[in-house]
């Protein structure tokens, strides 16, 4: 790391490590923030694309509908920001076969982790707010039994990382973050802006918190997802989403560049304005595409009803295919906890609708997909 391309004394300090190398370390938060015209102009879009999301959170006749593809959604898309390869298809065919044996590939186990992290760190903000207790504990849960396993999970590290290419050292990398005595100072700082109320825009409050925690790199793995997760566990423990349906990796994953360089700019030069932008877009962006893809799933629901007529078990399946849009009828038999003749016959009642066919193309534990639903899933987003 070049101690000459850090400008900003007030960003924070580059120090000279024992051994030679230089490390920063970030001053605490908040930076010296100035609301002019065009940045009033983008919080106040993002903050009523973010209303509008969470009133649809409320409205929807079963968020959890919504709120479980998304999920899955977020864990692929930001897994694959740090290479892993599985799709979202994979993901969720591998989940419909869950009553199949066989085993679970390593990029799947990331994504499943991911999840999981997402799911328990939601239901612990019932009891803890967000801090490093919610922080290790998530971490835990992302990377066990995976990659990072040796990486201490649920552990802060206790010696150096850096970013940069394969093959690089402290001495070449692009950034070097905060050695571990540091670190934790950072770290405490980090946790006590985070439970302040009422000093920033909540926005605003999480893009420094993610921004600063990037920079902290407390981890050595998982860093950059944690980071991720940490913005929709802010929205919900402020109230600000009714449900977990904000995740901003799409648009991190498309807009990657430019991530990179505004963090690392709030590092060298301070530059703060021009990354609280970019988190703004992204809220706005992504909150309008939930939007979208939300109306469309629950007019997908209600023209299926229609066909479906009084068909209970049928009605029930296809409220599951909307969380995961695969299913054989084994799965169905378990979700619906009928035999399985009469699962499949929900499941040829959902064919006659249009909604379900056979992808598997095999004699036993035949698979099908609800083609209108992955669809929507994975569309690209609505332009303005």
């Amino acid at each position: 790391m070049d101690p000459r391309d850090f400008q900003a004394p007030n960003a924070g300090r580059v120090i000279k490590t024992p051994t030679g190398y230089h490390a920063f370390v970030p001053a605490p938060l908040p930076p010296p923030l100035e609301f002019d015209a065009p940045l009033v102009l983008a919080l106040s879009r993002a903050d009523t694309a973010l209303s509008e999301l969470s009133g649809l959170g409320r409205l929807l006749p079963n968020p959890h509908l919504l709120i479980a593809p998304y999920m899955r959604r977020e864990a692929v898309l930001s897994s694959r920001i740090e290479g892993t390869q599985a799709t979202l298809e994979q993901v969720l065919i591998d989940e419909a076969q869950a009553d199949l044996p066989g085993g679970e590939p390593a990029d799947l186990r990331e994504v499943r982790n991911y999840i999981r992290a997402l799911e328990h760190s939601i239901a612990r903000l019932d009891k803890l707010p967000l801090s490093l207790r919610l922080i290790r504990e998530a971490h835990a849960q992302l990377m066990r039994g995976v990659r990072g396993d040796r990486a201490t999970p649920g552990e802060f590290r206790r010696s150096q990382n850096w970013i940069g290419p394969q093959g690089s050292t402290p001495e070449t990398a692009v950034f070097v973050p905060p050695p571990p005595v540091e670190m934790l100072e950072c770290l405490d700082a980090w946790e006590r802006h985070a439970q302040e109320r009422d000093r920033l825009p909540d926005l605003v409050h999480c893009a420094l918190l993610h921004a600063q925690f990037e920079t902290i790199h407390p981890f050595l793995d998982g860093n950059g997802r944690i980071g991720r997760l940490l913005v929709t566990l802010f929205m919900v423990e402020r109230g600000r989403l009714s449900q977990p349906l904000l995740y901003l990796s799409a648009y991190i994953d498309e807009h990657k560049r430019d991530y990179y360089e505004l963090l690392q700019r709030t590092r060298t030069h301070g530059d703060w304005r021009a990354w609280i932008m970019y988190f703004l877009d992204g809220v706005t962006t992504t909150a309008r595409d939930a939007v979208a893809r939300a109306g469309r799933l629950n007019d997908l629901r209600e023209k299926t009803r229609r066909k479906l007529g009084k068909d209970g078990n049928a009605l029930a399946l296809l409220d599951a295919l909307l969380e995961n849009p695969f299913v054989t009828a084994g799965r169905a038999a378990k979700l619906l906890d009928v035999s399985n003749p009469t699962a499949r016959k929900a499941i040829r009642a959902l064919e006659g609708a249009g909604l379900l066919r056979e992808v598997s193309r095999r004699r036993w534990g035949q698979v099908y997909k609800a083609e209108p639903v992955m669809r929507i899933l994975r569309a690209d987003a609505p332009k303005d």
